[in-house]
């Protein structure tokens, strides 16, 4: 089992930056696609951005493109979430998710059910 360790999120204020961590406890993130999601209350769990398992391909869902940016060291055994330009509709708790693939480009698992392994969670507030 793959326990996934989430750091970073807080609060700031609209136009500003916070960057979440995720750190598997365990076992090489090497062997895993990984994928960040968002549920800001009363909705429904949604992407927000994925790695393929070599770092050479990403997806991103059209609200954050060009704010946020998923990257990974699988030297270090992290990946993490850059997120730039914040606005208060980004406001949600952020989940860290992993997908074991043998497919090391593969950036195509876009939706909760991709994934077998997920974070605790972690709040992000944006003010406006």
């Amino acid at each position: 089992q793959v326990r996934l360790i989430q750091r970073g999120g807080g609060t700031v204020q609209s136009g500003g930056s916070l960057r979440l961590s995720c750190i598997p406890s365990g076992r090489s993130f090497s062997e895993y696609a990984a994928g960040w999601f968002r549920q800001a209350p009363g909705k429904e769990r949604e992407f927000v951005a994925m790695i393929s398992r070599n770092g050479g391909s990403t997806a991103y869902a059209d609200s954050v493109k060009g704010r946020f940016t998923i990257s990974r060291d699988n030297a270090d055994n992290t990946v993490s979430l850059q997120m730039n330009n914040l606005k208060p509709e980004d406001t949600a708790v952020y989940y860290c998710a992993a997908k074991f693939t043998i497919y090391a480009g593969r950036a195509d698992f876009l939706t909760p059910d991709d994934y077998q392994h997920w974070g605790r969670g972690t709040q992000v507030n944006v003010s406006s």
